[in-house]
Parts: structure tokens; C-alpha cells; sequence
């Protein structure tokens, strides 16, 4: 879009004028003089200290400088042009719309004028005005027809704004602007006819425009139509034969169609794809681990994704999804075996870690615990559960001393868990047990009881 309007004419009168000769001193003053009229040296005085207050910002003193040369010389145009520029510098709208509108009585069809009444609309939101001045301004300067669209937009003309963007798009080819206005305006208009026929025109017309096509399968899907939205998307593999992201909506498709192994080719492509972003996978993912559970006999199949995924995404979480499928489905040993996976990957992972830890215990894995738990502290010294967990893990390997040590620091970070508590205490009680101490360990097992008794 063209809105980083910068004033045709300030390459006239120049932003930093400094009262020194200088070269570009010289070249504003020349071209300044060349578009001014006979003008006395009073009103040169004055004009240039505008120019001057101007570009050190003191916007309201050249104005005080523009209105005692617009008294000397009242029909120079140069005056309210910049009159109008400082009272827009100002924010002052009105009179800036004001002086810009005595420039075009004087001069009309002036472009640079124009130019300084669309900033204003602009940035007073007031955009039917700016509709209109962008129309004079297009026979200037072509790339005006994107603001259009823009504007369009804007007020609600989608219509009008989807005719401009085929023009642009015939004329200058697709652009990733354009595409972004086009799929905002589909969004926002509930004319879904209009653009379905506007796509499928498209299409036609290019059939290599790869979002086309994914706008046209989402209008279907949201209307309904499967059947439409799934032949869309076998035209877009037939039109681009390397599409990845058409594979997102054929593996929904086939799996709907009760055509598994088309599924799984698609999903093989989105993961393996570097054009696909990681959310977009989970989500694929999320629907085969839904058809799976359905379908055991893809379980294995499930695997190989998971490991094509993760190596090709280098993440932990495909491992923790695939291990939260499994301890719902109770099989908490492949559980295991997966959640150990991702801490490989990722040892900052605190839930993944947590879960581990847990299962690891439960299959008595001591050793493994107490190196991950001991590892893990180094990044979370102030877990509680942490210490517990390697107090377990010693205590089974007979390190009695050190659980000793690591259950009572983790006492000491505890925070109103009285579950954990309890199992402290009962660690502890474990503890002076082994270490022959029954008074101690008498105390802390009724310091477990008391705490069961209170829930």
C-alpha cells in the first residue's frame, strides 16, 4: 500500500534547512524560487524562516512566519501548501484540509495536494473522502488502485474492492498484500456466493496461485460442501503437483472418505514439509491419534509419524502427545517410553519431566529417576516435588543418607500442599526406618496419619 505518504513537495522546500550556504541550501532555495512567482525580498525573508522553523519542528512558528509572507504576497500557492503540511504536522486536520483545498482553487488537479488530503482522510478515518481523492489520484500514479482496495474494504464495499484486486492481480501479477486483503475481505463479508464465484474465476484465470485454491477449499468447508471443498483440493494437486499445504486438507478428506492409506501419504507430506509450521502438524497429528484409537491397526503406523515428525520438527511435544495417548489408552509402559523420548530432546520441559519421574518410579526405574531428578534440579531448584522424587529414587537404591538430605530441603520449599506433605512424612518415616531410628520414624508416619484423617 501507498501510505507512506512523504509530500511530493518537500523535495521543494526542504526538510533541513540550515541558515548557512550549503549545497542543499542552494538547490531548495533554486527550486523554491523557480516555482514562486516575482516575490520581494520580504516575503523571501519570511518564507524561508518558515522553511527553516519547519525543519527543527517548531511547526507553530512557521506558521507564524507562512501568514506574514501569505500578507505580503497573498496568491503565492507555495504559502498555503505549506501552511497546510505544518498544521498537519500539528494535527490541526481542519485547517490543513483548508489550506489544501486553496492550493487546488489556485492550482487545480494539483497531485501533490491531493496527496496531502488523503493523508489527512486517513488518518481521520473519515475514508469516503478518502475514496475520492485517491480516484484523482490514480491517473498520477497507478499503485493508488491498491489503496482503493484498501479503502473499499474499509467501508464495506467489498464488491468493489475484490473488482480492484483482479484488475491488480491481471495487470501486476499476485501479491502477498493483496492475498492478505482478498482473505480478509472473504472473512468479513458474508456473501459467500460472491466469493466462491470470485475464486473459481480465479483459478481459472491462474491456476498456478496456490492461496486461491485454499481460500476456495475453506469457503466450501465452511459451507458445507465436502464434497466440493475435496474436489477443490484434488485440482490444486493436479495444478501443483509439489503443494504441501494441500496435503492439510486432503488428509482431513480421505480420512472423512474412509481412505486411510491416501491419509497417511498426506500426512506423511505435511510432516515432512518445511513450508507447514509446527501448529498446523499438531493438529494433523491430533486427528490421527482420534483415528487411531478408532483404528489400532494404525498404531504402528501412528509411531512412524510421531518419529518422522519429531525428527523432521526436532520437538519434544510430539513425544508428549504421544505419551498422554497412551496413558489414557492405560498403557502406561509405552507411555514411558515416549515421554523419556522427549526429555531427551527437551530436559527444560518441566511437565514432561514431572511425568517421567512418575512412571519411572512406578516401574522402578531408580537409577533413571535419580539421575533426571538430580539433573533436573539444577534447572528447577525449587521444585518441591523434584526432591521428593529423588528422595524416592535414593531411597530404594539405598542412598539413605542422601534421601534423608533431599526430602528434608524439599520440605523446606514446600507451599500448601498437604498431599505432598503427607508423602514426605511418609518418605521421611521410610528413612529413620532404615537408619533404625522407630521414635522418628513413629513421628513422622502419624504426621502422615493426621494429615489422611484431615482431608
Amino acid at each position: 500500500m501507498k501510505r507512506n505518504l512523504t509530500y511530493i513537495l518537500l523535495l521543494f522546500f526542504g526538510m533541513n534547512f540550515i541558515p548557512a550556504i550549503s549545497f542543499a541550501q542552494e538547490k531548495d532555495e533554486e527550486v523554491v524560487l523557480d516555482d514562486l512567482g516575482n516575490v520581494t525580498d520580504v516575503f523571501q525573508e519570511h518564507f524561508f524562516e518558515a522553511l527553516k522553523q519547519k525543519a527543527i519542528e517548531n511547526y507553530d512558528r512557521a506558521l507564524e512566519s507562512l501568514e506574514k509572507a501569505a500578507k505580503e504576497s497573498p496568491n503565492e500557492l507555495a504559502v498555503y501548501f505549506e501552511m497546510a503540511k505544518n498544521h498537519a504536522y500539528l494535527k490541526q486536520w481542519q485547517q490543513a484540509e483548508e489550506n489544501y483545498n486553496k492550493v487546488l482553487q489556485m492550482e487545480p488537479g494539483k497531485p501533490e495536494a491531493y496527496e496531502g488530503l488523503y493523508d489527512i482522510y486517513y488518518n481521520t478515518n473519515d475514508y469516503s473522502k478518502a475514496i475520492e481523492v485517491v480516484k484523482k489520484l490514480i491517473p498520477f500514479d497507478k499503485d493508488y488502485k491498491e489503496d482503493l482496495a484498501n479503502l473499499y474494504e474499509r467501508t464495506e464495499q467489498y464488491g468493489k474492492a475484490l473488482q480492484i484486486l483482479d484488475e491488480l492481480d491481471r495487470e501486476l501479477g499476485n501479491s502477498d498484500y493483496r492475498n492478505q486483503l482478498r482473505q480478509q475481505i472473504y472473512i468479513k463479508s458474508d456473501d459467500s456466493g460472491t466469493q466462491i464465484s470470485d475464486l473459481e474465476e480465479r483459478i481459472k484465470r491462474t491456476p498456478s496461485n496456490e492461496q486461491d485454491f485454499l481460500n476456495l477449499i475453506l469457503l466450501y468447508s465452511e459451507a458445507d460442501n465436502k464434497e466440493a471443498a475435496f474436489a477443490t483440493a484434488k485440482k490444486l494437486i493436479q495444478a501443483k503437483p509439489d503443494s504441501d499445504v494441500a496435503h492439510l486438507a486432503l488428509y482431513k478428506f480421505y480420512l472423512d472418505a474412509d481412505q486411510p492409506q491416501e491419509a497417511v501419504k498426506s500426512m506423511e507430506v505435511v510432516f515432512r514439509s518445511d513450508k507447514i509450521d509446527a501448529e498446523n502438524k499438531f493438529k494433523v497429528l491430533n486427528d490421527f491419534l482420534l483415528f487411531v484409537n478408532d483404528n489400532p491397526g494404525y498404531e504402528e503406523k501412528l509411531e512412524e509419524m510421531v518419529a518422522l515428525f519429531s525428527t523432521e520438527s526436532k520437538t519434544d511435544q510430539v513425544y508428549e502427545k504421544l505419551a498422554d495417548y497412551y496413558l489414557k489408552k492405560e498403557m502406561p509402559e509405552e507411555a514411558l517410553q515416549y515421554f523419556e523420548l522427549g526429555v531427551e530432546i527437551n530436559q527444560g520441559n518441566f511437565n514432561l519431566i514431572k511425568n517421567t519421574l512418575l512412571l519411572q518410579i512406578d516401574f522402578k526405574k531408580f537409577e533413571e529417576a535419580e539421575t533426571l531428578s538430580s539433573q533436573s534440579l539444577d534447572l528447577f531448584p525449587s521444585q518441591s516435588l523434584l526432591y521428593l522424587l529423588n528422595g524416592v529414587a535414593n531411597l530404594n537404591l539405598e542412598n539413605v543418607s542422601k534421601a534423608k538430605t533431599m526430602l528434608e530441603t524439599g520440605l523446606d520449599y514446600l507451599i500448601d500442599d498437604t498431599q505432598m506433605e503427607r508423602d514426605f512424612y511418609l518418605q521421611l518415616s521410610k528413612v529413620y526406618d532404615s537408619e533404625g531410628n522407630a521414635q522418628k520414624a513413629e513421628e513422622f508416619q502419624n504426621k502422615a496419619n493426621k494429615i489422611s484423617q484431615n482431608e
